[in-house]
């Protein structure tokens, strides 16, 4: 019968082992961020496109609308000056909706 041999708390073997779960779970955390990573700003990059696009097109019609409105019943005011102020604020309003969904998720 043998007898084990005494290795102190403390010994190279256990802090050898130690460190290499430490660097594992490191590693691990790294990829884990990375890939997150990638996936927020892929995510951010198309809502923003998405935002953009969905404040300056209700923006856009609104200005043509009123450049034609101008063109057919001149009045005393900008037809194109307030159609283009009410899409930006239905711009606005459609895209601070589409923020609110995205976060829900």
């Amino acid at each position: 019968m043998s007898v084990p041999s005494y290795r102190p708390p403390g010994s190279y073997d256990d802090r050898h082992r130690q460190l290499q779960r430490d660097l594992a779970t490191k590693q691990a955390r790294r990829r884990q961020a990375r890939s997150e990573s990638e996936r927020s700003a892929l995510t951010g990059l198309a809502l923003f496109g998405i935002v953009g696009w969905s404040v300056v097109t209700p923006m856009l019609l609104g200005l043509a609308l009123g450049i034609w409105l101008d063109s057919r019943w001149p009045a005393s005011w900008s037809w194109t000056l307030m159609l283009l102020l009410l899409g930006l604020s239905l711009g606005c309003l459609n895209a601070w909706f589409w923020i609110e969904r995205e976060q829900k998720r």
